[in-house]
């Protein structure tokens, strides 16, 4: 049987044998998650030899809980998470438009997951629209809870978009066309700093050279320009010791502030939105860790992916003081479901994520170095096959068996 991992004084605690509950999400989810599950027990197997293993425990949420408990995200499910605090699901279906909430928005809030955590890194032989795609290897600390994505909106012409646009225009004299939807964007001092404290403590660890606070602060002055300012400020008060402004960091050639750390301590810079989205194109190399309200954290995180493979090869996580849901970036792909065809990539690398968050380093550098040794194999799913020359296109179960033999 397995035990509970615990969280004590700002640290995980973890037993030899763990229970980790997993969803195994719609459409093509049972495909990734069978996949990743073989992978992640032979990683285990191999670098603890056998002292280390997961007791899996599944947990519903999406079309599989609706049909068997009527419930799309049933309490028993978070109440399991809480109980075993770590926790790894495939991707959920999220209609468009009406219908149900979000399940992935609904289980950070919850949970209060403030930080999604995702690394952008570059394995070789993958197809890439880019020159050099190994220059960007970056992880982005995208803000979880609060902005646009707080859920706070109301539809055009309802009573209560006419009631806040009648009030602001009343109360502060907000000019707003009538018959506007209405959406309300927090950010707060709190949400940003612990936001970024978390950005500054994984570059800390990680020895990596700079945070990049990402804003739109020009325009938004006060949401996005205050997360600037709170996130500097953080970083001055909490980790004075370990980080420098850019600013007080010397020019390099050319008169450009070196993308470096000093002297080694973190540089913390920040960039306006859309330059940052022209830098991670043109300048990759000088950034090593990206913090970003919830929006821009969310575009970045897919524009970055595409320049070294696609979603297919993007893990995350979802992370919180005590607790962690790490997840399938992707789609669910419903009209692949059942064909074991798809790339369980992003799920195996979403567990290795975990298990470095856990501490087990090793596992996850066997995780990575196997996915890293069945790409330059050239035995790889559809999606990369079908531009990779003289690649063999197998199925997702083979792909997984190729990974388990470069473990």
């Amino acid at each position: 049987m397995g035990e509970r991992i615990d969280f004590r004084e700002g640290r995980w605690v973890v037993p030899d044998c763990p229970t980790i509950p997993f969803i195994e999400g719609d459409g093509t989810g049972p495909d990734i998650w069978r996949a990743a599950r073989r992978v992640f027990d032979a990683a285990l197997a191999k670098v603890s030899g056998g002292k280390r293993r997961v007791e899996w425990l599944e947990v519903l949420a999406g079309e599989k809980a609706f049909r068997q408990a009527g419930s799309w995200l049933p309490e028993a499910t978070l109440e399991t998470i809480r109980q075993y605090r770590v926790a790894i699901k495939g991707p959920l279906t999220t209609p468009v438009g009406g219908g149900i909430r979000s399940l992935n928005v609904a289980l950070r809030q919850i949970l209060d997951l403030y930080a999604c955590v995702r690394p952008v890194r570059y394995f070789d032989g993958v197809p890439s629209p880019m020159r050099e795609p190994q220059k960007l290897n970056v992880v982005i600390f995208r803000e979880n809870i609060e902005d646009v994505y707080s859920g706070i909106e109301y539809q055009a012409r309802s009573s209560e978009a006419n009631a806040i646009i009648e009030f602001l225009a009343e109360r502060f004299g907000a000019k707003i066309r009538p018959g506007s939807a209405i959406g309300i964007k927090p950010i707060s001092e709190f949400g940003t700093q612990r936001l970024v404290a978390k950005a500054i403590q994984h570059a800390i660890h990680a020895r990596l050279p700079s945070v990049t606070l990402v804003h739109k602060g020009n325009i938004m002055k006060f949401t996005e320009g205050g997360f600037r300012e709170w996130g500097y400020a953080v970083a001055r008060e909490r980790f004075g010791g370990d980080t420098l402004p850019e600013s007080e960091v010397g020019a390099g050639a050319g008169g450009t502030a070196r993308p470096a750390g000093a002297n080694g301590r973190v540089v913390i810079k920040d960039r306006i939105t859309d330059a940052m989205f022209a830098q991670l194109v043109l300048r990759p190399e000088e950034y090593s860790v990206i913090a970003a309200p919830n929006l821009n954290g969310d575009l970045l995180s897919d524009a970055a992916a595409a320049q070294v493979g696609g979603l297919g090869l993007a893990p995350g996580g979802n992370v919180g003081d005590g607790y962690a849901v790490y997840e399938a970036t992707h789609g669910t792909a419903p009209k692949y479901a059942g064909r074991d065809k798809v790339n369980p990539s992003s799920l195996i690398l979403s567990g290795a994520m975990m298990f470095e968050e856990l501490g087990w380093n090793d596992v996850a550098d066997a995780i990575t170095r196997g996915i890293a040794g069945a790409i330059k194999s050239r035995r790889v799913t559809y999606d990369l096959a079908r531009l990779m020359p003289e690649a063999t296109e197998v199925s997702t179960s083979a792909f997984a068996g190729a990974i388990i033999e470069h473990v």
